[in-house]
């Protein structure tokens, strides 16, 4: 068969299936409007975060290039437009994936460096994505006055999040915001606030959210099987993070809008340090390890245990492994959160693999009969034995069978239609909640004492300690206020 011919019977088949895909969509029985299985244990826990609204029905994916043959004879009704702001890291990754989903269109790119929007768009004419239309940008606003854009990817550094956030939901936009939610637990609040005023779709980068290894292994540790857990620990040691060498101050990279990268955060010369990726590591911007990879395994913590906020907290590390470095954040930490009946235990460290259970990331529940173990790449029972006989039962290794991220975007996209929120897999009450636990490690961390939360004023009995609630803004940006 000729090429030409090949390619318009695929075509066909694929444009048949969409077509196929509308006519059944309020047919919850047919396989692929299938919804994906959500606990009823996270159910619950998300309407105690937040009332949320309802609605419709769900559409497949195809890789790019198929997508733009055929993106044309998609119903105008059913196209989601969507822009990225923020795109040299996890904002790149996350609109990738977004493009996979049937009836998305790239509209905007917006980064500050404009070396990134160059190489970005370079990558876009390799994936056969017509760029002709594609606007770019270095200031988000612009953007959000762009009435054609249903919803941004916020993937800019952690101290951007609120302030795009919110400012985007004001504009009438949905929003895919990579973790931590906000920077401070003030923000969190901030933006959980805007989300409902404005009633929009906010769905927060925590993709194992969409990970079905991760969600049986919540069920398991809902079971009771594990018997009375009374300690809980997540981890990340992080091998590969080697030491961040001291550098001077210098000017900006050309094509670099400096001023706009800083934002909110304090006013400093530049230094490459701080730049990009290693902005994780300077408090100006984000929370180090304990929010950069805390709010993912910290997020399994809560949820396997149903927990909300700990009673008290108490920090104790440093820079142990690189004390002359530039990094600001610890490198060595542990942090014990108290709550009733259980502790939560957090750890991480940099320059070393080897962490618990010889996992180097990861959540366990030991409780009196056994102990389940779950990462990123699968979960697993380990028994308690008494007298040498197993308390319990144990449980293989239950390996990883999906794309978290994938399936991530998928989700939101489909939540942008239908509008139905109560399905996302990761919305902003969830992330902000699990953000502001993990704050409250960073604070007892910098007070250097136990600190203990008063739930009911929302905020610690501590002074010092209350200082750190918000974020400190600069150059004439200020908290939003909702």
């Amino acid at each position: 068969m000729h090429p030409d011919l090949r390619m318009e019977e695929i075509i066909s088949k694929k444009l048949w299936f969409v077509s196929y895909e509308l006519r059944v969509k309020n047919d919850k029985q047919q396989t692929l409007n299938k919804k994906p299985i959500v606990m009823s244990t996270r159910r619950k826990f998300l309407q105690k975060a937040s009332a949320l609204a309802a609605g419709g029905f769900v559409l497949s994916s195809f890789d790019n290039k198929t997508f733009t043959i055929f993106k044309n004879r998609i119903a105008p009704s059913d196209q989601i437009n969507i822009a990225a702001i923020g795109i040299n890291g996890m904002g790149w990754a996350d609109l990738n994936a977004m493009l996979k989903n049937t009836g998305v269109n790239l509209v905007a790119l917006c980064d500050v460096d404009k070396n990134v929007l160059d190489k970005r768009m370079s990558e876009l004419v390799k994936m056969n994505i017509d760029t002709s239309k594609i606007k770019t940008f270095s200031d988000y606003r612009k953007i959000l006055e762009l009435q054609d854009v249903n919803a941004v990817i916020i993937g800019t550094p952690d101290h951007w999040h609120c302030k795009i956030m919110v400012d985007a939901c004001m504009a009438g936009k949905d929003v895919y915001c990579e973790k931590p939610a906000g920077n401070s637990i003030a923000e969190c609040a901030a933006m959980v606030a805007a989300q409902k005023k404005y009633n929009r779709v906010v769905q927060v980068g925590q993709w194992q959210h969409s990970n079905k290894h991760y969600q049986e292994a919540m069920d398991f540790a809902h079971s009771g099987k594990l018997g009375n857990v009374r300690l809980v620990k997540a981890w990340a040691y992080q091998g590969w993070m080697k030491s961040i060498p001291v550098q001077p101050d210098s000017n900006p990279p050309p094509g670099v809008d400096y001023d706009r990268w800083l934002g909110p955060a304090k006013k400093r010369p530049f230094n490459p340090n701080r730049f990009h990726f290693n902005f994780r590591w300077y408090w100006d911007y984000a929370g180090g390890l304990m929010t950069d990879w805390g709010v993912h395994m910290i997020d399994y913590a809560l949820l396997g245990a149903n927990a909300s906020v700990p009673k008290s907290i108490m920090a104790s590390g440093g820079k142990f492994a690189y004390p002359d470095d530039a990094e600001e954040t610890p490198d060595t930490l542990t942090t014990v959160f108290e709550f009733d009946g259980f502790n939560m235990l957090w750890e991480h460290a940099t320059g070393i693999n080897d962490g618990p259970y010889q996992r180097d990331h990861g959540v366990a529940f030991i409780g009196n009969n056994g102990t389940l173990v779950v990462d990123r790449g699968g979960w697993e029972v380990l028994p308690e034995k008494i007298n040498g006989q197993d308390k319990m039962e144990a449980v293989a290794r239950q390996l990883r069978t999906d794309d978290g991220l994938a399936l991530h975007t998928k989700n939101f996209i489909e939540t942008v239609r239908t509008r139905k929120v109560e399905d996302l897999k990761c919305p902003v009450q969830l992330a902000a909640h699990v953000a502001t636990v993990c704050d409250m490690g960073n604070i007892a961390f910098r007070v250097g004492k136990k600190i203990y939360w008063d739930a009911g004023a929302d905020k610690f009995t501590d002074e010092e300690a209350n200082k750190f609630l918000a974020a400190e803004y600069h150059n004439g940006y200020t908290l939003p206020k909702l």
